[in-house]
């Protein structure tokens, strides 16, 4: 019988790459933390969330697009989310922290002692065999791979492979399908946290694409891309600069 694996794998999620070396160096003297991913943004911590399950994110609050209070919400909503560690400059955020149910809040910069009480807390945390209770139910077992939308009143599931796309629509986010578009409660990211490993991807701040159903790819000026879908519309979905490289590699491309 294979016994898991008693040290916590992490992500460090930060924008200033000398804060991700330093707080590296700290986890591995530390010992029982397996740094396996880091990220520079809240776009690319979520791409790497949904390709393996991190124990612990290790969150910089103050980020170039989401922040991480922003994906620390949006990680709540996702079927097993990792423990959330802010590590940020600026102890005014504690508040929002744990709003979101953070772990824990360390400091900038982070003392060796204080990391080693966040780390003993989250080690006590993911010692969680199942205490003796009631069977579980049909309800526990089962998980629907689909998504909520609205229509006259009614909510609708809509299978996550029939979706093409969706769009940004203020604090929600329109679902776009062959038989039509439909709003969803969820805000987009939370959508993308939802979808992420049913091979979708964040393609530009207000577009989110099933890959699946990408038919031709063609570049434009100044280094973004154009998409066409398999529609019988063949809708076209922009694809920002700053994403091209990551939508290329995600398609093989």
């Amino acid at each position: 019988m294979t016994e898991r694996h008693a040290v916590l794998r992490a992500l460090v999620v930060d924008d200033e790459a000398p804060a991700r070396s330093e707080l590296r160096y700290l986890l591995n003297e530390a010992g029982s933390v397996e740094v396996v991913g880091e990220a520079a943004n809240a776009a690319e911590a979520m791409q790497l969330i949904g390709a393996l399950h991190y124990d612990v994110v290790f969150l910089d609050v103050e980020m170039p697009g989401l922040s991480g209070v922003q994906l620390a919400a949006a990680l709540r909503a996702s079927d097993d989310p990792p423990a959330v560690v802010f590590v940020t400059a600026y102890s005014e955020h504690a508040v929002e922290a744990f709003e979101v149910a953070a772990a824990d809040y360390l400091v900038k910069p982070v003392q060796a002692e204080r990391l080693r009480q966040a780390l003993d807390r989250l080690e006590a945390t993911s010692r969680r065999t199942a205490p003796p209770g009631p069977s579980p139910t049909v309800a526990d077992a089962v998980r629907v791979d689909a998504v909520p939308v609205q229509k006259g009143g009614r909510t609708l599931l809509i299978a996550a492979d029939d979706i093409l796309y969706a769009t940004a629509y203020d604090d929600y986010a329109h679902v776009h399908t062959r038989q039509g578009r439909f709003l969803c409660n969820l805000s987009l990211l939370e959508l993308q946290m939802r979808l992420v490993r049913r091979r979708f991807l964040r393609v530009h701040r207000r577009y989110l694409v099933n890959l699946a159903r990408v038919r031709e790819v063609a570049p434009q000026y100044g280094g973004s891309l154009l998409l066409t879908l398999d529609d019988e519309s063949a809708t076209l979905v922009p694809v920002s600069r700053r994403r091209a490289a990551q939508v290329r590699k995600a398609l093989g491309i």
